[in-house]
Formats: C-alpha cells, structure tokens, sequence
C-alpha cells in the first residue's frame, strides 16, 4: 500500500511555505469514521520536527468516539484500557492555510502502528486500499461531489424543530425557491465568506446554487483525485459553519433536518480512466463499454448491502424516502433524477455514473471508498446491470434498508466488501454504529409524547 511518507508541495518545500506565509501554528486533523476532524493543534518548529522524527502521536481511541462524544469501547477490553498511540504523520500536499486565522495552517495526518502499519480504520486509508486496488489494474478512478446543506437560524433548544434563518430582506424564506438567483442573494453575506475561504484553503468550488428546501445550498466541487476530494469536503463544511455562523446562522449537513423539506444530499459523479487518461467509459464511437455496464451492475449489487458508508445515522433514511426528494432505488437511467443511479448527459469523456444516494451526512472517503469498491466489484465479477428505467422511478420496488438496523446487519454480512476493506475497519465501524443506534434508542422522542403521552 503507498503510504505518504515522502508527498511534498508541489513546487516548494514544507519550510519554505510556512516561512512565505508566515505559519506560526499548524492543525495536523484525523478524520473519524464520522467524519469529525480530530487531531493537535502544534506550533510550525514542531510540526516540522515531526516531519523528520516522526514523533507526533494520538490515542488510538480517537476512531472509537461515537457522533455524541462517548466513547465506544473495543471488542478487545485489555486494548481499551491500554489506549495505546498511533503515530501521525502528516500529508504534507494536504497543507493549505486556515481562513480566518492569521499564521494557521490544516494539514490532513494519516495514523500507522509504531510499527509504520497503516492503522486501518481510518477512513483516509480505507479509501486508500480501494485506489489502490484500481491502480494494480491501471486505471484511475475520478470523483466529483456535489454537497447539499440548509442554514438555519441558530436552534439553541434541541427539542425545538429548526427554522429558516433571516436574509438580507429581514425576513425568513417560507417557501421553496430552488434555482432562484434573487433567493441566493438573501444569503450573500455567508456566501462571499465561504466563497473567500475556499479561495484562501484552495478548495475546488465550482457553482453554488440555491436548492429547492428554504434556504437550502448545493456547492459543486472540481472533479479530481477522491482522496484529495474527500479532504476538500470536510474542510469545506468546516469553512460553511463558520461562515454561516459569522452571520447569526447555523450551516448544517443532516440528511433530513427539517421534516417537512428536502433532504440534503452528497451526489458522486465518477468515472475511470486509464494510465493514459483515457476514458474506460465509453468507447471511441462513444458507446457506453463492459466495463461500464458491469461498474453500474456492481453498484446494484452492492449498495443495498453497504448502506452504512452511504447513511451512517438514524437520521440519514429519513431522507431516502420515495417521493421526498431523494431516490429510494438502484435503479439506473440517463438523465433521469429519480433513479439512485443517474447516467448525465455528455460525451465519452464526460461518460459518468452519479451515484444519489450518499447523505450529506455521510463520512465523504467512507462513500467514495463504498462506491468504488461497489464499483470494481461488478467489474471483477463482470456483473449486469439492469434494463434502463424510464419515467418516474419512485415507483420501483426499493431494496435498500429501511432503518439503520437492517443496514448494519446488511453490512456486517457483506463478505465481499469485508475482505477487501479489512477487518479492522468493519470492527471499528459497527462498533461506533451500535453504539450510536443504542443510545438512539433509548431517547423518547417528542412525537411520542405527542400522540401516546394521553392516549395509549
């Protein structure tokens, strides 16, 4: 497996670009397997020391945190209570400067044992196992997001549903206004600060547009490398909360926070192409290939069964509802935006499967990881895809789980993606999701008192 021991900047050397942007501090973040940014924060001697003597560590328990800061525990109760370090080491092509921040800098850090084995439930290294599996065939897989998030006026009261937060009008949005160019305006002050934060962290933004919910975004990012992606997508919702907040306003990206809208979404476009550049997609006359029918096949077969990677919470099969916004299928069509799998419209290079179903809530190297491996798998067992649907596919019988318990129990029987993604992973990640469903679980919720406090 590639490790990135010896990644630089391009064009500079760590020490120089720290001194030319006058870096006094840098973050060195670990994302968990909820995409939470973990990690130290280290003034640039150390952090430079760190480069050479690799001393920088973390408490392994950092990927055993559930999403409301308990930890999980491990299966093995003596490694629990012995916390033992993981190393850090920091991708250094993943140094960008911290908007807001005078003399910050984020660097992304992967974790190994002391050992210099990639500690393997981290999500950056799952996702890298699954390129690199595409690169021992000599191809290239590109990826390209699209993130939907609401902001909302602050909800200090969690028992209390979220309300649409004030525009530039003085007034809250209480309809739909998707597409509206005057709609977006109402939120320019947040808008030209993220727009500025992404220039200054380098993110790839590509076009913003106001979505159908009430004051509800969508933000495209450049196609590229997925795992340089994957690090762009929760720096950028890192960027859109402060931004929204500077405002008065709350950026969120639950899959369905507000119960009478649309859910919000992270669409993957992808393709592959060869060591050359090549589309595998389609041939020269432009004709969809093998490859690609089998790569659409894969995702049939095996999205219902890892749906965990795509809606890893409770929250997140509110949204995956026929009828509210957000494909409850695998169905695959051309251009056709009530199938999970659309095929958009394009030449042979722009020949591309977006895959609908990923949650904005869900871990981006986690879905992308759960995508491609769908993916390589149909191409491996040169599965079918289905007949092309037509017309509104809501209508299909859905195969997906219905409820975050059926999907884990889905997931933990999934033996082809298990092997390949690694035992340590799958432990790791039903471990935290348990945990999390169980404390779900025991909280009465307030449509409980509403209607069975009285009655029942």
């Amino acid at each position: 497996m590639p490790d990135n021991l010896n990644s630089s900047i391009p064009g500079a050397d760590t020490q120089s670009w720290l001194k030319t942007h006058a870096i006094s501090e840098v973050e060195c973040l670990v994302p968990d397997v909820n995409g939470v940014l973990r990690g130290k924060t280290l003034p640039a001697a150390k952090f430079l020391k760190s480069l050479d003597d690799r001393a920088l560590y973390l408490p392994s328990s950092a990927f055993l945190v559930a999403i409301d800061g308990r930890y999980s525990g491990s299966i093995d109760e003596g490694f629990a209570y012995q916390d033992p370090d993981m190393r850090m080491v920091p991708d250094v092509s993943s140094l960008c400067l911290a908007p807001g921040s005078a003399g910050r800098a984020y660097v992304f850090a992967d974790t190994f044992h002391m050992d210099d084995r990639p500690w393997m439930a981290s999500p950056r290294h799952v996702l890298r196992t699954v390129l690199d599996l595409y690169r021992r065939r000599g191809w290239r897989a590109v990826m390209a997001p699209e993130l939907e998030f609401y902001l909302t006026a602050p909800n200090p009261n969690p028992d209390q549903p979220l309300t649409a937060p004030v525009g530039r009008n003085g007034r809250p949005e209480s309809v739909q206004h998707p597409y509206d160019m005057q709609a977006l305006e109402e939120f320019e002050a947040v808008t030209r600060r993220l727009y500025e934060y992404a220039a200054i962290a380098g993110l790839p933004v590509e076009t913003l547009i106001h979505e159908s919910g009430t004051a509800q975004l969508e933000i495209n990012l450049l196609h590229g490398d997925p795992l340089a992606l994957a690090d762009k997508v929760l720096l950028f919702k890192r960027l859109a909360r402060q931004a929204a907040q500077a405002s008065g306003m709350h950026a969120t990206f639950m899959a369905k926070p507000i119960a009478a809208q649309a859910g919000s979404s992270m669409h993957l476009h992808m393709s592959i192409v060869d060591e050359a550049g090549e589309p595998l997609f389609a041939g020269k006359d432009g004709e969809d290939t093998g490859m690609f029918a089998h790569f659409i096949g894969g995702l049939q077969k095996y999205i219902p069964e890892i749906m965990p990677l795509f809606a890893p919470n409770v929250n997140s099969y509110r949204r995956i509802r026929p009828n509210h916004s957000a494909p409850a299928n695998i169905e695959w069509s051309h251009d056709n935006r009530s199938c999970g799998l659309r095929v958009p419209m394009g030449g042979r290079a722009a020949r591309r499967i977006e895959n609908r179903l990923p949650g904005a809530d869900a871990n981006p190297y986690l879905a992308m990881a759960g995508s491609l491996i769908a993916g390589y798998l149909g191409i491996e067992e040169k599965l079918a895809r289905s007949p092309e649907a037509f017309g509104n596919a809501y209508r299909s019988q859905s195969t997906l789980p219905k409820t975050m318990e059926e999907a884990l129990d889905r997931f933990a029987a999934c033996e082809p993606v298990r092997a390949l993604l690694g035992e340590d992973f799958f432990q790791t990640y039903l471990r935290v999701k348990s945990v999390e469903l169980d404390l779900f679980q025991s909280v009465v919720t307030s449509w409980e008192r509403d209607h069975l406090l009285l009655k029942v």
